[in-house]
């Protein structure tokens, strides 16, 4: 599998970015960013989609018309009447891919190709099988996985006909919660929340008592604080036989980490060269790949002998 076609996707935005903000994002994306695949609309919190509602067809069609595949995305988890809603309207209002990030969305979508998000937790052989038989041909897997989990899972794709993608870089979603902790930082509650959320732009770091950072919060959803990077494992996954690589959005440059990652990709760069352009992002914290290799999520195993962030 090694010599599989290879692509480059950008996860959906998982933060609160001002409207004007979050289309010139993705605009600049359809013009610069070497990705093949963007995963566009609302997984956090069905409040924020209407926020961006002007932009969605601009942001879209350019990003069609500049060559890149557009998946439509759904909610990671879905509590209320308000919710339900906007998991129903994104699956039934357009006949392109849609990624289903829990299981009302998977409902909508039996049947038909689809994607399924890395919320959905697919753990085993089983449930890859499962979900490929209900129409999925895509699984983005959980960060959490170790490569030899990625392993085998990939070698169940292919005869299940589905293909495997793995996060390679951004912040790493440990859980959602039906409370929003933003809202419950700033003394208000999930329902008015005024969008507190819109002042982290990557999300709101908690620390410990003893003031170290540990966690990020974003609306219902802890992230790790660490940025997942797996360029130097790509050369492996690539062995292993994923054949898509996705990109989380962040604040930072996103255009160079996607040059990076293709360049590796494609061969045009070492990951040594890739690793140390990367080092060289503004980014508040540090770089981590501890879940891959079997252990804690926050640690960092440097297999080229060059520093991390």
């Amino acid at each position: 599998m090694s010599g599989a076609r290879t692509e480059l996707t950008l996860g959906p935005n998982l933060f609160n970015w001002a409207p004007e903000t979050w289309r010139d994002f993705y605009f600049r994306i359809a013009e610069e960013a070497p990705v093949s695949v963007v995963y566009l609309g609302e997984t956090i919190c069905s409040k924020r989609a209407p926020l961006f509602r002007d932009h969605y067809e601009a942001v879209a069609e350019r990003l069609r018309a500049a060559g890149k595949t557009v998946v439509h995305t759904t909610l990671g988890e879905t509590a209320s009447r308000l919710d339900r809603r906007l998991v129903s309207d994104v699956c039934e209002r357009t006949s392109e891919l849609v990624e289903a990030n829990d299981a009302s969305a998977a409902f909508h979508l039996r049947g038909r190709p689809h994607c399924i998000g890395p919320l959905m937790n697919v753990y085993n052989e089983e449930t890859l099988r499962f979900l490929a038989a209900k129409g999925a041909q895509n699984i983005c897997l959980p960060i959490e996985l170790p490569s030899s989990a990625i392993g085998v899972l990939c070698a169940a794709a292919g005869p299940a006909k589905v293909t495997i993608e793995v996060q390679v870089f951004g912040r790493q979603s440990l859980a959602l919660s039906a409370r929003c902790y933003h809202a419950r930082a700033h003394g208000r509650t999930k329902d008015t929340c005024l969008f507190v959320c819109e002042n982290d732009p990557d999300g709101l770091v908690l620390s410990t008592l003893e003031r170290k950072p540990f966690l990020v919060a974003n609306g219902v959803q802890t992230l790790s604080w660490e940025y997942l990077n797996l360029v130097q494992e790509i050369p492996a996954l690539k062995a292993a036989g994923v054949s898509r690589y996705r990109l989380s959005p962040h604040s930072c440059d996103m255009v160079r980490v996607a040059t990076a990652f293709r360049s590796v990709l494609d061969g045009d760069l070492t990951v040594a060269e890739a690793l140390a352009c990367l080092e060289e992002l503004p980014l508040d914290a540090p770089f981590s790949n501890g879940f891959h290799h079997g252990r804690p999520g926050y640690g960092w195993t440097a297999l080229t002998g060059t520093a991390p962030h």
